[in-house]
């Protein structure tokens, strides 16, 4: 492996900075705490930078040269609404918010490159250091980019990582194309009406009718979509009455529809709504029929990811690089960026939870657990990363 020495150097001042995000979680569009340390540090090391895109955004920028060549590295800086079980000194100290995706080490790893880069003359060009708000569903990409990141910091391609449990540390997955699915959710009201449980005959039973609906949703999936294409269909919600003797008057369905494709998204989303209103009109019932569009499929471009391949090779080795690696149906904004530019998303290794400190949780360190912690080993191996990738896109002619 061929991590950076002043970055090795620079660990334990860049471990500090990521378990202090840790110990002070703050959500989506809350990240004024955090947004502050990362600005402290960047003014620190004589950064320039573009303060509040999207509320909490920052963009640190590191211009040499002369050349019109620009990237943007990205992180995420958000947690997550949910209460830590972790009990070792860096755990969060604000009940039900909890770093549990790992941006508080995708921020510092960030940070220690901003670090190597701001003393560093081997690069020819311009790198956007981008510190993103709000990926856990609140779309802080794409208000970034809405307030115009792209046109204050034109660049050439972005790139954006991931640390993920189960691979090992050290390693790295990718795949060019689709590597993560679309979100999307839906929200389907059936209208009855109510009557009393021991005269059925004089209401018109909505629980049924969504019983019949959401049975005959599952036939989407496996009748109308081709096989060959991935595309998740749940249920995940159901809610309707309040009484044992009651047939009430509506019933809600509610869940979540995941793809890589636009039109299998289209097809399914189209084919919910023509079977919820006609089952409901065969019982002589309508329907209220919410579909809600969340984050688009990420998908990688071809050329960059080769780029980023290359780059994560000579930096751990072949053998460390998974080039196709199993894609997931789980989304991330930063697909809006890719839909704006070219780029690369890749997944960092986080192990599987050894690396936890003295008083974790019982539970397993996958993402969005209350027992996950990011693994500091990770963080000069990121940060040699986003530095390989300046070096190599913005490489002295």
């Amino acid at each position: 492996m061929k991590l950076i020495e002043p970055i090795v150097e620079a660990h334990q001042e860049i471990l500090a900075i990521r378990r202090d995000i840790h110990a002070h979680p703050e959500l989506c569009f809350e990240e004024f705490r955090t947004a502050d340390v990362v600005a402290k540090n960047l003014a620190a090391w004589g950064i320039p930078m573009i303060r509040g895109l999207a509320g909490t955004g920052i963009v640190g920028i590191i211009k040499r040269g002369s050349s019109s060549r620009a990237l943007g590295l990205r992180a995420d800086m958000d947690a997550l609404p949910m209460q830590e079980i972790n009990q070792f000194a860096h755990a969060s100290q604000h009940a039900g918010k909890m770093h549990a995706c790992g941006h508080d080490g995708h921020t510092a790893m960030l940070l220690g490159a901003a670090r190597y880069l701001s003393q560093a003359q081997d690069f020819d060009g311009t790198v956007y250091l981008i510190f993103q708000p709000a990926e856990e569903g609140g779309g802080g990409a794409r208000r970034m980019i809405e307030e115009g990141l792209f046109e204050q910091c034109p660049m050439d391609a972005v790139f954006g990582m991931h640390n993920w449990p189960g691979i090992a540390v050290g390693n790295f997955g990718v795949k060019t194309g689709g590597m993560m699915a679309s979100s999307n959710e839906f929200e389907v009201t059936v209208r009855g009406k109510g009557a009393h449980a021991a005269q059925p005959q004089k209401g018109i039973d909505p629980v049924m009718i969504a019983v019949q609906i959401a049975q005959s949703w599952q036939t989407i999936v496996s009748r109308n979509v081709n096989p060959l294409e991935p595309a998740v269909l749940s249920l995940t919600q159901i809610h309707s009455g309040s009484a044992t003797n009651v047939i009430p008057d509506d019933a809600s369905l509610i869940g979540t529809v995941r793809t890589f494709s636009t039109d299998v998204l289209d097809l399914i989303e189209t084919r919910m709504e023509k079977i919820a209103k006609a089952t409901a009109a065969a019982f002589d019932a309508e329907v209220d029929f919410k579909f809600k569009r969340n984050y688009p499929p990420l998908i990688n471009h071809e050329k960059e990811t080769q780029f980023a391949i290359h780059v994560m090779r000579d930096l751990v080795g072949t053998e460390q690089v998974d080039a196709q690696v199993e894609a997931t149906m789980g989304a991330e904004d930063f697909a809006y960026m890719l839909q704006h530019k070219p780029g690369c998303y890749v997944f960092l290794g986080n192990g599987e939870g050894k690396h936890r400190s003295a008083g974790h949780g019982l539970g397993p360190c996958n993402l969005h657990n209350p027992s996950y912690d990011f693994n500091d080993d990770l963080l000069p191996i990121g940060a040699s990363y986003w530095v390989g990738l300046v070096r190599a896109f913005l490489a002295p002619q």
